[in-house]
């Protein structure tokens, strides 16, 4: 019954991202909001749903591992894995705008994060305190207030006309096709982790692998169907955004239920996350994500994987 659920589940998310993305580029068309602006704030935020509920949940069951090692994994698992898999059959253009911001941003928060949990601020070990917490949702909201004030300036660059649909039909597309993704989600993740804990594995491996992978499924589904659509730069702004929400607001806010103390996230899975945002810089670089970059950066996932499983079974 498990695997059926599983099943059902993943359609259920791939048919949700494909509405949640339809509705969003007609808003954004209606108010000429950039592509990579609304991927980065409506549909990046929105598809990291499932992110901020299992992390939360994970902080207020006193289970640290869970709530730092789903946004670790699932921002390895969106850059590498998911821009990797979308860059293979869908190249992707890369913005002079967003290297000048977002991307450094990307790994400006990674790096803070790691020197934020190895208490390089603080005195406590190995674990991201409350006003830690404070500072990554400041950083946050300075992330959101920047882009909307930036892209209003610039709203001669916003792609695309106003499509001439219903703005009310494209706000309960994004509304319900949310909603079902987050539950689609909620039910992916809960079976996959019941099937892996028969197996014996433990918390660390689960939300660094099955539950950040399976909680980045909106993120995957939602950008293959903006590159679809040929709203590449709204998939890339989804990744970008998605993992700047992950660290800022996600540990910022669960950080505040509880102090969140970490053994089973080590400074190798860091510092893979941060790599896979440097990387995905250095390629920007050349103006786009072609085939050959998404193979090697879904390469790369496979290799971190494959050394988690074997640090597993060791």
């Amino acid at each position: 019954m498990e695997y059926i659920i599983l099943i059902v589940s993943l359609i259920g998310i791939v048919f949700s991202a494909d509405l949640l993305v339809g509705g969003a580029v007609s808003i954004a068309r209606k108010y000429k909001v950039s592509d990579f602006v609304i991927g980065a704030a409506i549909v990046g935020v929105g598809t990291s749903m499932p992110e901020f509920v299992v992390s939360f949940l994970g902080a207020l069951n006193g289970n640290a591992d869970v709530a730092i090692g789903n946004v670790v994994g699932s921002n390895i698992f969106n850059v590498l894995g998911i821009l990797g898999i979308t860059a293979i059959f869908f190249p992707i253009a890369v913005d002079r705008k967003n290297m000048r911001f977002e991307l450094p941003l990307c790994i400006f928060v990674s790096v803070l994060l790691l020197l934020l949990t190895f208490n390089c601020f603080n005195d406590s070990l190995s674990s991201l305190a409350r006003l830690d917490g404070i500072l990554l949702l400041l950083v946050f909201a300075l992330y959101m207030l920047y882009s909307f004030v930036r892209d209003k300036k610039e709203t001669a660059l916003a792609a695309g006309n106003d499509d001439g649909g219903s703005l009310w039909v494209a706000v309960l597309k994004v509304v319900g096709g949310l909603a079902l993704l987050i539950t689609s989600c909620d039910f992916f993740v809960d079976n996959a982790v019941s099937i892996a804990k028969s197996f014996g594995v433990d918390n660390a491996f689960i939300s660094l692998t099955l539950i950040a992978c399976g909680t980045s499924l909106p993120e995957l589904a939602a950008s293959v169907a903006a590159a679809v659509k040929k709203n590449t730069d709204m998939a890339l702004g989804n990744i970008v955004g998605s993992n700047i929400f992950n660290i800022t607001l996600i540990l910022g806010l669960s950080s505040q239920v509880m102090p969140l103390t970490s053994s089973g996230i080590t400074y190798v899975d860091y510092i893979v996350m941060i790599a896979a945002a440097v990387l995905l810089f250095v390629i920007g670089l050349f103006g786009r994500i072609g085939r050959l970059s998404g193979l090697l950066m879904f390469i790369c996932f496979v290799v971190y994987n494959w050394y988690l499983v074997s640090n597993q079974m060791a």
